[in-house]
C-alpha cells in the first residue's frame, strides 16, 4: 500500500535516477500543466513529506504528486520499453540521457514556485519518517481531541503524517490498543507512535510491507486485511471496522481479545466483502 514507506522510497529512487541532471523530456499530461515545460531545468532533488512527493527543479519550481491508491512512478533505463501499465494512465514523463521516470495514475500534479509548497503540505502533521520527526509536536496534535477515537486520530495526516491503514492497525494490535479508545485514554501515546516509526522505518529498508518479521505472501501483517482469520496471537477472529466521517471512511482491523475494549459502534463492523471493497474504491479518496 502507498503508505510513507513507499512514498518515501519512491522519493529515494527517483532522486538517484534524475536529481543533479537536466530534463531532457518533461511531459505533464494534465491539462493544467499543459504548457508547462521543465526541459533543460536540473532536478536538484526528490523528497517525501507524508504522503506526498516533491520533485524540486531549478531554478525555483516544485512539481507536486499524490500517488493515492493507485499511483506509481516507475524508472526505466532511458530508450527501454515502458512496462508500467496502459498507455493512457501515464500522467508525467520526466527524464535524461540515462533514465527515464513515467507516472502511472499519478494524482494531484502541480506545479508551484518553491515558495508556495506549504501550500499543498503545509496542513501536515509531523512525518512519521522525516529525519527531524517531532515526537512532541504530534502527541500534543492527537490530543487536541481527547475524545477522539486513536485509529481515526492516527490516520488524520493534519496529526501524523504517513501512516495509513495498513500501519495504523498493526501499530495498534501490537500495543493492544482498542482502534476505538479515545485519545485522552490511551497511555503512553508516546510509545505507541515510536512504534508505528519503526514499523514504517524498517519497511523503507526492505522491499514488501512486513510487521510480522516473515516475508512469504499472505503472512506478513498480524491483522490487516485479515478480517474473519484467527489471530496470530491468541486465535480470536479478526475483525474490520469503518472508522471517520460518512465520506472519509476507511477500514481499521483488529483483534477483540488482543486489544480489548468497546470496539466499534453497531453500524461500523461490517463484514469485508468483493462487495463493499468495490464499493470503496468507487468513492473519490482523499489528497491526505
Amino acid at each position: 500500500m502507498p503508505e510513507g514507506d513507499v512514498v518515501l522510497r519512491t522519493a529515494r529512487r527517483l532522486h538517484e535516477a534524475l536529481a543533479g541532471q537536466p530534463l531532457s523530456v518533461a511531459d505533464l499530461r494534465v491539462p493544467s500543466l499543459a504548457t508547462a515545460d521543465l526541459t533543460g531545468h536540473d532536478v536538484e532533488e526528490v523528497v517525501s513529506v507524508g504522503k506526498h512527493l516533491l520533485m524540486r527543479v531549478a531554478p525555483d519550481w516544485t512539481l507536486h504528486s499524490h500517488l493515492r491508491m493507485d499511483g506509481s512512478w516507475h524508472v526505466f533505463r532511458t530508450g527501454a520499453r515502458w512496462t508500467g501499465g496502459p498507455g493512457h494512465t501515464i500522467r508525467a514523463v520526466l527524464g535524461n540521457t540515462q533514465w527515464t521516470a513515467v507516472g502511472y495514475r499519478v494524482h494531484d500534479l502541480a506545479l508551484v514556485r518553491r515558495r508556495d509548497e506549504a501550500k499543498l503540505v503545509g496542513h501536515l502533521g509531523p512525518d512519521l519518517l522525516a529525519d527531524d520527526w517531532d515526537l512532541t509536536e504530534a502527541v500534543r496534535r492527537l490530543h487536541a481531541e481527547p475524545q477522539r477515537p486513536i485509529g481515526e486520530a492516527l490516520r488524520d495526516q493534519r496529526n501524523v503524517a504517513g501512516i495509513g491503514n495498513l500501519f495504523l492497525s498493526e501499530t495498534l494490535f501490537l500495543s493492544g490498543v482498542d482502534p476505538w479508545r479515545p485519545v485522552g485514554e490511551v497511555p503512553a501515546i508516546e510509545t505507541l507512535l515510536e512504534r508505528a516509526r519503526r514499523l514504517m522505518t524498517a519497511s523503507v529498508a526492505h522491499l514488501g510491507q512486513s510487521t510480522t518479521g516473515d516475508t512469504r505472501r499472505g503472512q506478513g501483517q498480524w491483522v490487516y486485511r485479515r478480517e474473519g482469520e484467527p489471530c496470530r496471537r491468541c486465535g480470536t477472529t479478526v475483525r474490520r471496522g469503518q472508522q471517520g466521517a460518512q465520506t472519509e471512511e476507511r477500514s481499521t482491523y483488529w483483534c477483540p481479545s488482543c486489544q480489548p475494549g468497546s470496539g466499534p459502534g453497531p453500524t461500523s463492523g461490517a463484514p469485508d466483502s468483493a462487495a463493499s471493497r468495490a464499493a470503496a474504491g468507487s468513492r473519490i479518496p482523499r489528497r491526505d
